[in-house]
């Protein structure tokens, strides 16, 4: 794997967790998302620390189109360490013989699906989660671990400037677009209700927002868009007023906490894993001119208004900082330059 353009970053991430890997080694791991932005990023990881450090381990990922995941990455769907089975999260066949470990990061995250079939978002979800956790049981895994997300607390306060984990609002269930939210929610409970029951290990993780090489540019995430703005030449266009805070989280960080809190996570304790560095919407697309060192022109299509309180989606990280030593270490503006130099290979 010497020739893998994210060596860089799968050396930093084995850096900040290799003493963990030891109780993978001679596992077996079921994943399901695998092909997606997170999803990607455990494989790789999964792939440079099994041959770094001779585990031995075998990864099964659950996935609706092998032959599409491997025009996307050939060299992940050739790793000999990494199996894959084609199939609905929802009601996939189980796979035989025992798994170790279980990380379930499939879900639909899809703005357009929330907004318009809310419903089948739901049900995605739901659905796709306790099939999951039936598997764990069924196949004798020791931990699960739930990439869920911030999106379990609802709107956040405008007063609150960073959210932690102990906080009890939740999302609004008049609102038909809180699918996604509640059925974060409900996959939390699930986890509680079935490791309970089966003595699993369940490991949540309330996930935030992120930037790095998988990242789609054409999908709903600002910053993505923003640096596809900046490659094509700009200008950088805000669709909104720019006045929402956000922070974001480099995917090689965002790898090492998730495998952190799989393998030392307290069990059904939520982590909430982002950054805690807040800026806004506005902001971001600045950075982003500035990291990519185009001076690039940045629009605002709406003007904020006045007295309009500040909308947020930032966590509080200190649980995670404190328990299990997790910082974010790569600043935003090198996230940016490196999501961008990944892209560029493509364009």
């Amino acid at each position: 794997m010497a020739c893998n353009p994210l060596s860089a970053d799968l050396d930093h991430i084995l850096r900040r967790t290799r003493s963990l890997w030891e109780e993978l080694r001679g596992g077996r791991l079921f994943v399901t998302g695998g092909t997606g932005f997170f999803g990607c990023w455990l494989l790789e990881s999964f792939a440079w620390a099994n041959q770094e450090l001779g585990l031995g381990a075998q990864m099964l990922v659950l996935t609706r189109n092998p032959a599409a995941f491997r025009l996307k990455a050939p060299h992940l769907a050739d790793c000999r360490d990494i199996q894959f089975q084609a199939g609905d999260v929802r009601d996939f066949a189980f796979a035989s013989g025992p798994f170790t470990h279980v990380i379930h990061a499939a879900t639909e995250a899809s703005e357009k699906l929330n907004n318009e079939t809310p419903g089948l978002m739901l049900d995605i979800i739901s659905a796709g989660t306790r099939r999951t956790l039936e598997f764990a049981a069924r196949c004798g895994a020791k931990k699960i671990l739930l990439t869920s997300s911030g999106a379990v607390y609802g709107t956040q306060p405008a007063s609150l400037t960073h959210i932690a984990e102990d906080y009890a609002g939740a999302p609004d269930v008049s609102n038909p677009r809180s699918a996604y939210g509640e059925g974060k929610r409900f996959s939390e409970l699930l986890c509680a209700i079935h490791g309970s029951r089966h003595g699993i290990e369940t490991k949540i993780a309330r996930c935030f927002a992120f930037v790095g090489p998988y990242l789609p540019l054409d999908a709903h995430f600002a910053i993505g868009n923003f640096i596809r703005d900046a490659l094509a030449g700009g200008p950088i266009a805000v669709k909104g007023d720019g006045t929402p805070f956000r922070s974001y989280l480099y995917a090689a960080d965002l790898a090492a906490w998730l495998w952190t809190i799989l393998f030392r996570g307290v069990a059904n304790r939520p982590y909430n894993v982002g950054s805690s560095q807040a800026v806004t919407i506005a902001e971001t697309a600045a950075a982003v001119s500035r990291a990519l060192g185009e001076n690039t022109a940045v629009t605002i299509a709406q003007k904020p208004v006045a007295g309009e309180p500040a909308r947020r989606y930032v966590p509080n990280v200190t649980r995670a900082a404190t328990e299990l030593q997790l910082d974010q270490w790569t600043s935003l503006e090198e996230a940016i330059r490196a999501t961008a130099r990944w892209h560029r290979r493509t364009i």
